[in-house]
């Protein structure tokens, strides 16, 4: 969708690489310099490394357990801290994974599965998202965070092999209608978790 004119004064994009705990410090502090803080933290950002884990290059394993779960930390830190320093009731939401609840069989034919580690990853993000809400109550902030954990999904991440017309399949924008839900909630309501996942699907 095409933003207004208004809408694109307000829009600013910065380069970040969240496996670096430096670079997502540079971001979050033109952030707070320029515009005041963090009022909502979209932690988005993912990679997927196809193979198997008993036998892939431990540094494509490493790379994918930074990204996914160090990347969801160190923004979340810096977005925790300016939300409590400005005692600002913000919302942190967590783009998870249905794998991060469940691994299903579906290579058939003792065909060993190409998912490797990111399903421990997403795992470690489940437990996160719950150890983070914990803190953020026993801080004695009213700050929320919610895990969206989508099905198979068409985006980059995803092979084109899973994109085929017969295959069911959610768009972006489905996901992103789930995290603008959780954003309207009212102060006294906490989505913890939303799973959600192609009709006919999964």
């Amino acid at each position: 969708a095409q933003l207004t004119a208004e809408q694109q004064k307000r829009f600013h994009a910065i380069a970040c690489d969240v496996s670096s705990q430096e670079s997502v410090d540079t971001a979050f502090d033109w952030i707070i310099k320029v515009l005041g803080g963090v009022d909502i933290l979209i932690n988005n950002a993912g990679i997927f490394a196809a193979g198997q884990a008993s036998t892939q290059d431990p540094v494509e394993l490493e790379r994918v357990l930074q990204i996914n779960v160090m990347g969801t930390v160190y923004c979340t830190q810096r977005a925790f801290k300016s939300m409590k320093e400005r005692n600002f009731d913000g919302h942190v939401v967590v783009v998870n994974s249905v794998l991060g609840h469940s691994i299903p069989m579906t290579f058939g034919n003792n065909q060993p599965p190409r998912l490797s580690i990111y399903p421990s990853s997403k795992y470690a993000v489940t437990a996160l998202t719950e150890i983070l809400r914990q803190e953020f109550r026993g801080l004695n902030t009213k700050i929320k965070i919610t895990s969206v954990s989508p099905g198979l999904t068409d985006t980059e991440i995803v092979p084109d092999v899973f994109k085929g017309e017969k295959t069911p399949i959610l768009k972006s924008e489905d996901v992103s209608s789930c995290i603008l839900f959780t954003l309207s909630t009212p102060p006294h309501m906490q989505v913890h978790e939303i799973i959600v996942k192609p009709l006919l699907g999964e």
